[in-house]
């Protein structure tokens, strides 16, 4: 049976909390919901799919990420948007980090079968939010502040089971 797979990093409880407050708030007011499934992460590998019975090779290869990176600390700052008609999306923006460039291209080089430009972001709203929706939410976050910051120590293995389950975490273990 196939099951979807990703590689992401996630911050701490206190901020995923904090997001998901920008999360609730497009659920209220723009009639996006879909966000509020996930917990606050940046993706690495994005959403693969795969048969179960090939989880251990998934498994394997996520343990052969060389993670000698010495954990960075990565700054959200303000929001950001992809503002595509047919599928918008509002995000959290990261600072720009060749830390984070680094660790995407340690985990590219075990996980290479998905051809995908890194735009690392921390979703807010995105698949139900219609692009009407999308405009207004944009008037209010493109000038809202928020800025925060954490510790990016480890990197994780998620598979769907109705909701993102993880299944293996890595720490970065400096040089």
């Amino acid at each position: 049976m196939n099951k979807l797979y990703f590689i992401a990093i996630y911050p701490p409880k206190s901020i995923i909390e904090e997001i998901r407050v920008f999360k609730e708030d497009l659920a209220r007011n723009y009639s996006n919901s879909k966000a509020l499934k996930n917990d606050a992460h940046i993706t690495l590998f994005p959403p693969f799919s795969r048969d179960q019975d090939m989880e251990q090779d998934i498994i394997t290869a996520f343990q052969k990420i060389d993670t000698h990176i010495s954990p960075f600390e990565l700054v959200l700052d303000g929001f950001g948007s992809f503002p595509n008609p047919k599928n918008p999306v509002l995000f959290v923006q990261p600072e720009k980090s060749e830390n984070l460039n680094t660790l995407h291209s340690k985990v590219k080089e075990r996980f290479s079968f998905i051809k995908n430009s890194f735009n690392p972001h921390v979703t807010v709203g995105y698949r139900d939010l219609s692009f009407d929706n999308f405009k207004k939410a944009w008037d209010f976050y493109e000038h809202k502040d928020y800025k925060t910051k954490f510790v990016v120590d480890e990197i994780r293995l998620l598979r769907h089971d109705g909701k993102w389950i993880p299944l293996l975490s890595k720490k970065l273990t400096g040089e």
